[in-house]
């Protein structure tokens, strides 16, 4: 192992107590997320085509936070640990501890975006797209909130900004939460910009959704491969290699070719 190591930055998970109150990094970076994406898709709408208006999307933010909690922490449950939580049924309201799926929380929106775009007499797919352009903001303060919680660390390695994580032992780790944060956050989101600016996609619905799924599939896979898979689950079928986040994360990326398909296959809108 290498001595060259770049230490831990050791944040306290928790910004500001306030008496029996904490407000934790973990927490903002969901509002961040919520916030900004909501900031953004208000300016994004007045955009031709014009899908919803302004206050329309106000009110899809209400939707959308909540099929990313509700989601997110069911998609934990039943993904990553249902027996314990089958045991212990109450730890599943304690959110501030962490344990949120991301593709629990994706579920969790497609059901809030098809049921806010019928109630409104609006394509699904053209509100996903919007969606599709700020989710990776969400994604990248998430990661970053991970990291800062010391959380989700990355594969022993002898690589020079190797870190040596509180509760991830004594060895050196990849900082995999930077790395997906890099990944899932800046590069997704300048792919999903240039396919929503550079082309033909705003006219075509579900062609910067597919772009997102796919993208984010394919980074999260090569992002599983610097980090550690949970203790509890460990590798699948007797591999060294193969995590969850991978299995959950290949049907995204089909998804996502398919949906890109479907797009070209079908005439752009005037």
């Amino acid at each position: 192992m290498t001595s060259l190591l770049i230490p831990y930055p050791e944040i306290d998970p928790v910004l500001i107590h306030l008496g029996p109150f904490a407000i934790r990094w973990y927490a903002l970076a969901y509002i961040a997320g919520l916030v900004i994406g909501w900031r953004v898709m208000r300016r994004v709408c007045e955009q031709p085509p014009k899908i919803l208006s302004p206050e329309k999307i106000d009110d899809f933010l209400l939707w959308a936070a909540l099929g990313v909690i509700l989601g997110g922490r069911i998609g934990y449950v039943l993904f990553y640990k249902p027996s314990f939580f089958l045991a212990n049924p109450l730890q599943i309201f304690t959110l501030w501890e962490g344990g949120m799926s991301f593709h629990g929380g994706l579920l969790g929106v497609i059901v809030a975006i098809i049921t806010y775009a019928l109630r409104n007499n609006t394509s699904p797919f053209m509100l996903s797209d919007l969606v599709a352009i700020v989710t990776p903001v969400g994604l990248f303060f998430g990661r970053i909130a991970n990291f800062i919680n010391g959380e989700l660390w990355g594969r022993p390695s002898d690589v020079p900004w190797a870190m040596v994580f509180p509760r991830g032992g004594p060895e050196p780790r990849h900082p995999s939460q930077l790395y997906q944060a890099f990944f899932e956050g800046v590069v997704l989101l300048t792919v999903v910009v240039l396919v929503w600016r550079l082309t033909d996609g705003r006219r075509r619905p579900g062609l910067v959704t597919g772009t997102f799924c796919a993208g984010y599939g394919m980074a999260r896979i090569v992002g599983e491969l610097f980090r550690e898979p949970d203790s509890f689950l460990g590798f699948l079928l007797g591999t060294s290699w193969l995590s969850m986040g991978m299995v959950l994360s290949l049907p995204m990326v089909l998804f996502g070719l398919a949906l890109i398909v479907r797009a070209y296959r079908r005439p752009a809108i005037a």
